[in-house]
């Protein structure tokens, strides 16, 4: 017989240090403060009890609001999913495309730059990672999509990078693909059982895990 999980109230989620991210920053400053508290509440109870477990009161009640005060920004619950996703996925890839990563450093500085950047981003932002990477299943067909496109083209640097490195000799002539894979789920799986009050601080993680990647292409 199954086994149901347990389901957490709202004072529960406000209690709970293991929610405590800096997800409140992914959201777009042109969204209404109100709608981008909606946001930083669903997100927790998203990451707690799980989508379809999650009511429109559960996201409402943590900012004093009545369920039906959510329509007003979202029109449905699942568009309120799609915009943490969006969010996410739109941070995550900018992390491992941004300048700070140069096109013209070596294969090992490039891989370890993308590697410790997209780890600490996702220890930052455990919370909505959590959310990001497993409540993919509830979006609509076209959103879904739209968040797959996202996920292809972050996934992109790490082949590229290990590609590069299998080319110019820098890297042993690893299956790219299992090693990009790799790589990505030492990054990801983090989500699960991160705590920002913990001992190893994003960046130290980020460092520790590149350090790691390292060692899947060394000769």
């Amino acid at each position: 017989m199954a086994r149901r999980q347990a389901r957490f109230t709202t004072q529960d989620l406000v209690d709970d240090p293991r929610l405590d991210d800096h997800s409140p920053g992914l959201w777009s400053e042109e969204l209404p403060e109100v709608a981008r508290r909606l946001l930083s509440s669903a997100v927790r109870c998203f990451a707690k009890n799980g989508y379809h477990a999650t009511t429109t009161r559960d996201i409402t009640a943590a900012v004093g609001l009545s369920p039906a005060a959510m329509y007003v920004h979202f029109p449905s619950k699942e568009l309120v999913l799609f915009e943490i996703m969006l969010a996410g996925h739109r941070r995550a890839l900018a992390c491992v495309s941004d300048p700070a990563v140069p096109e013209t450093a070596d294969a090992a500085d490039r891989l370890r730059a993308i590697v410790s950047r997209y780890t600490a981003w996702h220890a930052r932002h455990h919370v909505a990672a959590r959310v990001c990477q497993f409540e993919l299943a509830a979006l609509t067909a076209e959103h879904y999509a739209e968040i797959l496109d996202l996920r292809h083209r972050t996934n992109e640097f790490f082949r590229d990078a290990v590609t590069r490195g299998v080319a110019d000799g820098s890297f042993a002539d690893v299956d790219v693909k299992r090693v990009t894979r790799a790589m990505l789920s030492l990054s990801i799986d983090l989500v699960r059982w991160y705590r920002l009050d913990g001992s190893d601080p994003p960046e130290r993680l980020g460092q520790f895990y590149a350090d790691l990647a390292l060692k899947l292409v060394e000769g």
